[in-house]
């Protein structure tokens, strides 16, 4: 099967779905908010918030199947292997049952964890229980419909994960009003909401993938082989340790926050928000990198590498640039809506430069990322994520004591070039491991 030119224009097909469903994400996190503060308690609300950010981790920790299948599917098209793109469909769905189970048996010292590290009040904390109770049965379905976001992604379908993406968080806002304004249930309600939406984006998940699963059944000894399932394991293994690394770090970022005073840290709040838009433009373009790559490797095609490493970044870089433009402008506009505290503003835009500096400084980090996913190349990602958070805690620990608050937000740019410049010293390695077949091609064909 001969591969479609790798375009501009096939380039911005595929990232464009991605960026769109990403801007669906806040929203559903402000609804969420929203519907349970017209109850109108604080605690209600920060039970949401505690109760989200425990069982969403928990659900990210498994976030990996969506990275690794992608570039294990696109490699799997690149060698024009449909058999095993069947397989790992299969496949991936198997583990994630398995993972998801393992979630559900665990929520236990899940939960108590989640409430132990919350420090939140007593009310919070029961309330905050209640609904990680009932939104961890969905793990499941949530962690299974990782592995069918991963397998349309390396497919090039991001408009099925646009249409896939939009279903569960339009059903979970719409069951967010009826539940809690409708019905008056409250924090459950909300709960409620994400796991009838979660379950019902796996069905719809597995309706949008029905051709792979109603064809004839595969063999199961290949989808389940020894090796493969050890191909599996180590690969999402070291993505899951370069995960966790990545979460820990940002995690570190917000508790180091709270050193300062009230307004610093709630300053410091809104701006992270810049981070995530500057993520969110460039995930399209990270994405179709992961698609493009991983095509290029499974065909040994070093030409075809380049060609997406070159066109794929180009659109990342220029997605930087307009970020960082729009921050420019807009970034003293966009802080006066977080918040109507005049002193927080003033904080806020006395950092605001590092915002601006971010999307440049971060973009090759975000789209080496995207590189080495399609490439399936988990323990350079595992390594340099490591070395990356080891100079970030040392730019910490010399910059902060002398220059504050700006010393930690250099220290956290500091970490996204340090992960961006360790990947690209390892970039070499991933191309010398690849066969040119058209050069071998070529020059076979000059000798005879």
């Amino acid at each position: 099967m001969t591969a479609p030119p790798l375009s501009h224009k096939r380039v911005v097909r595929i990232a464009l779905p991605v960026v769109i469903s990403n801007a669906t994400v806040p929203i559903l996190g402000a609804v969420d908010t929203g519907v349970v503060g017209q109850m109108g308690e604080a605690a209600p609300i920060g039970a949401v918030g505690v109760g989200a950010i425990v069982i969403t981790s928990a659900f990210w920790l498994f976030g990996f199947l969506r990275m690794g299948t992608t570039g294990m599917t696109a490699q799997a098209i690149g060698r024009d292997d449909t058999a095993e793109v069947r397989n790992l469909l299969f496949r991936t769905l198997g583990v994630s049952a398995v993972l998801g189970l393992a979630l559900v048996l665990l929520q236990w010292p899940i939960i108590a964890m989640g409430l132990a590290l919350s420090g939140g009040s007593d009310d919070v904390n029961r309330l905050a229980k209640d609904y990680m109770e009932v939104r961890i049965w969905s793990a499941p379905f949530v962690v299974a419909t990782y592995a069918i976001f991963g397998w349309l992604v390396g497919h090039e379908r991001t408009d099925g994960v646009l249409v896939l993406q939009l279903w569960i968080n339009g059903l979970n806002i719409a069951l967010n009003f009826l539940f809690v304004l409708g019905f008056g249930w409250g924090v459950q309600g909300v709960a409620i909401a994400s796991l009838i939406a979660e379950i019902s984006g796996f069905v719809f998940g597995l309706w949008l993938v029905r051709k792979a699963i109603g064809a004839p059944w595969p063999a199961w000894d290949h989808v389940f082989s020894g090796q493969k399932l050890k191909e599996i394991a180590s690969l999402n293994s070291d993505i899951m340790i370069r995960s966790f690394v990545l979460m820990a770090s940002f995690m570190s970022f917000t508790m180091l926050s709270s050193r300062f005073d009230d307004e610093t840290l709630a300053a410091n709040q809104i701006l992270i928000q810049f981070l995530h838009i500057s993520a969110y433009g460039l995930d399209g373009f990270a994405f179709a990198a992961e698609t493009l790559v991983g095509q290029a490797t499974g065909a040994r095609n070093r030409t075809r590498l380049r060609r997406a490493v070159y066109v794929t970044s180009l659109w990342g870089m220029v997605v930087a640039t307009t970020v960082a433009l729009v921050f420019l402008l807009g970034g003293w506009p966009f802080i006066t809506l977080m918040t109507t505290s005049e002193t927080i503003q003033l904080v806020a835009w006395a950092y605001l430069p590092w915002m601006i500096a971010a999307p440049f400084l971060g973009g090759p980090s975000w789209m080496l990322d995207g590189i080495f996913i399609g490439a399936t190349r988990g323990k350079d990602m595992r390594n340099m994520m490591i070395v990356a958070a080891a100079i970030y805690a040392a730019s910490v620990a010399l910059l902060m004591p002398v220059y504050g608050n700006h010393g930690l937000w250099a220290a956290l740019l500091i970490f996204f070039v340090a992960r961006g410049v360790t990947l690209a010293l390892r970039y070499p390695a991933l191309e010398r491991d690849l066969t040119d077949t058209e050069s071998v091609s070529k020059g076979s064909e000059a000798r005879s």
